[in-house]
């Protein structure tokens, strides 16, 4: 038994199992993609933290859909980049470009309201105004929902169309005034003066702001702003 089966020498084969190439094949292929996915968040971390496409801006400033200073802002907005509209402020007397053919300080009819605690405020600003060109209306107290609710210099009042020139030429006279639009039909204004009023720009300046509406500087050139 057993003899005829006998195996002699010192020698055996080894088993072992067969190596699959598709493992190795998906392993390699897995191990690139997990390097390229990492690669590809690191750049758009960077992207975000600096500041995005630099490109996608240089073509919007080609375009002219970048960040653009409308032509309609008073002076004084231009350097504080405030808006003029109804409870907004800004500091006026500054140079600027403006739209449109500004009226002449003798074609605004100026009402002037004290809505302050300060006796004859009202009374000198009419003078000083009427001196510097102005057509001087009425001169008192403010009307009730607006005396001793100003808080800042002042407040222009008048109807939807002065914003296009009219509020522009008086804002040059004062620092820091509001516009706001009412339902009037007239072309006269109405200035009212708060509790940060200190007294109006000097005359000098002034004029200064008012050459500056006339003769708007242009743009920069190269400017997408046209």
């Amino acid at each position: 038994m057993g003899g005829k089966y006998r195996i002699t020498g010192d020698r055996y084969p080894r088993m072992s199992r067969p190596r699959s190439r598709r493992r190795l094949i998906f392993a390699g292929f897995g191990s690139v993609l997990t390097l390229g996915l990492v690669g590809w968040g690191t750049l758009q971390l960077i992207d975000v933290f600096s500041g995005g496409n630099s490109d996608d801006q240089t073509v919007r400033a080609a375009h002219g859909t970048g960040d653009c200073e409308r032509g309609d802002k008073r002076p004084d907005e231009k350097a504080k980049s405030g808006r003029s509209d109804s409870g907004q402020s800004g500091q006026s007397g500054r140079q600027g470009r403006t739209g449109g053919k500004l009226p002449k300080p003798s074609q605004i009819t100026v009402n002037v309201y004290n809505a302050t605690t300060r006796s004859g405020l009202a009374k000198d600003t009419a003078k000083e105004l009427e001196k510097r060109g102005f057509k001087i209306g009425k001169v008192g107290n403010a009307p009730e929902q607006y005396d001793k609710k100003v808080k800042n210099a002042g407040m222009l009042l008048g109807a939807p169309g002065a914003g296009d020139g009219a509020f522009n030429v008086l804002g040059t006279q004062l620092s820091g005034a509001r516009t706001k639009n009412d339902t009037r039909n007239g072309k006269d204004i109405d200035l009212i003066i708060g509790n940060s009023f200190k007294d109006l720009v000097k005359q000098k300046d002034a004029d200064k702001a008012l050459a500056a509406l006339a003769k708007p500087s242009p743009a920069p050139s190269g400017s997408p702003c046209r």
